[in-house]
């Protein structure tokens, strides 16, 4: 397990998100239409507001008025207030509230695919990117099978690492919007 994900501006969050499994689940499900920053700081703020962090805790409490608090912890308190709520109910009654037994237990790649996308919130790219950041970062071999072809933030392993990957993201999402044209859809 490693001390930190370099995903933060924050010691606190980065170390908090590296060695809490369902933080680091929550940063992901945070990680929508905000930066990865806002996004992987969001489980550290939930923490500091509710005074307790874990599943059951999760899924008991209002989460949507902890969202909603200055600062909001995303640009859509409501919709992640929720997001988080059934990530949290999902871990406390599939899982016994251990977000580390959905790779842990995981019989092989197919099962921790399965596992991941079972997840509220959790589509391919959050399996991929999560398998990336389980295989690159914490070792875990099953994820390895999960690992794109193409950088994700498992490749992040430093602030100047978050930086490129974010840069060349934004180039990516550029390059796909012109191909798109005004339908959306790429040809």
């Amino acid at each position: 397990m490693p001390d930190r994900l370099p995903f933060t501006d924050s010691d606190e969050a980065n170390a908090f998100i590296a060695q809490d499994p369902l933080a680091l689940l929550v940063g992901f499900a945070l990680d929508q239409q905000v930066t990865v920053q806002k996004a992987f700081s969001g489980p550290l703020a939930i923490r500091e507001r509710l005074g307790a962090f874990d599943a059951e805790t999760l899924a008991a409490a209002d989460l949507e008025a902890v969202f909603r608090q200055k600062p909001a912890i995303h640009r859509f308190p409501g919709a992640m207030a929720a997001r988080v709520h059934d990530l949290a109910v999902h871990v406390r009654d599939e899982y016994g509230g251990d977000a580390a037994r959905i790779w842990t237990e995981a019989a092989d790649a197919d099962d921790l695919r399965a596992r991941i996308a079972a997840l509220p919130g959790f589509g391919t790219m959050k399996v991929k990117a999560l398998g990336s950041v389980l295989a690159k970062r914490y070792g875990v071999a099953v994820a390895e099978p999960l690992v794109p072809w193409h950088p994700t933030l498992g490749d992040v392993d430093s602030p100047q690492a978050l930086a490129d990957y974010q840069a060349a993201k934004r180039l990516h999402k550029k390059a796909w919007e012109a191909k798109a044209g005004p339908e959306g859809r790429a040809p």
